[in-house]
């Protein structure tokens, strides 16, 4: 599978994809990259990998490190209404889609995460920001508003309060301020340290039932804004499904190994068959 639009190293550490954002000239996403990134949301689905870590070491002429500058706007001009539309319904669907891979992702953030880069932290399930992270919202500014999870997700994460702040104001926070209001879970101080944290989280993940860690993602996002009987119902179906894969038989057959440390032999994450 080839990633050479996205611009990225993209690599496999076992169970676990580093992906390396460096393209463009300030890690902008455009279309090229929409479409790597839907291949990369099928080899997740469809592959043993267990956790993606995305993280990027891209610094200016300047010296300023660059997480995701943005989106390519520069690719739309000429477009038309109807296009530039499409386009960010695009976007949308795509930063949908990998939020729901079912591995766990956990984003690195080192240098300028604005716009789109702010956005791509709602595909995380664990945001980590280095000293030099810088986040924000500008798109209010351009008469547009953020189209790719900003405006309806990110209140979910951070509340209303500070998601009209930051759309509503372009004001850019750094990493302190970033963890207190919730936007980011963890401080590292450079890019290194907190890839390193990012690989002790993944080695846990690794050491689990590869079908439970799947299914529980897949159930906690499913349950979120559902009716209580609704949620239970869901929970219902990530449980059995473990039992019908055969791997919570696997768990109570090597429990004693499981309490003393010892990674039990489970079976692949997802079968060719299963895959939608």
């Amino acid at each position: 599978m080839s990633f050479e639009h996205l611009g990225v190293s993209l690599r496999h550490e076992g169970r676990v994809v580093l992906l390396q954002l460096d393209h463009g000239k300030a890690n902008e996403m455009g279309s090229p990259q929409l479409s790597e990134l839907e291949l990369l949301v099928r080899h997740l689905t469809d592959s043993p990998a267990m956790a993606l870590i995305s993280f990027s070491r891209r610094v200016s002429r300047r010296g300023t490190p660059i997480f995701v500058s943005g989106a390519n706007v520069t690719e739309r001009a000429g477009w038309g209404d109807e296009q530039v539309k499409a386009h960010v319904r695009w976007q949308r669907s795509v930063l949908a889609a990998l939020r729901a891979a079912p591995v766990f992702h956990v984003v690195v953030v080192e240098g300028i995460a604005l716009g789109w880069g702010t956005e791509f932290l709602l595909t995380a399930d664990w945001r980590i920001a280095c000293d030099r992270a810088v986040f924000g919202l500008p798109e209010t500014g351009l008469g547009i508003v953020p189209g790719a999870g900003g405006t309806a997700e990110l209140w979910a994460e951070i509340g209303i309060a500070q998601t009209l702040r930051l759309g509503m104001t372009g004001e850019r926070i750094d990493p302190d301020e970033a963890m207190r209001i919730g936007l980011v879970q963890e401080r590292a101080p450079t890019v290194d340290a907190g890839l390193q944290r990012a690989l002790e989280l993944a080695a846990v993940v690794m050491r689990r039932s590869p079908t439970a860690v799947a299914a529980f993602k897949e159930g906690v996002l499913a349950a979120v804004g559902r009716a209580p009987d609704e949620r239970s119902a869901i929970e219902a179906r990530a449980y059995e499904r473990c039992v019908d894969r055969g791997e919570a038989g696997i768990g109570r057959a090597h429990f004693k190994e499981i309490l003393s440390g010892e990674t039990p032999p489970w079976s692949p994450k997802k079968l060719p068959e299963e895959s939608e």
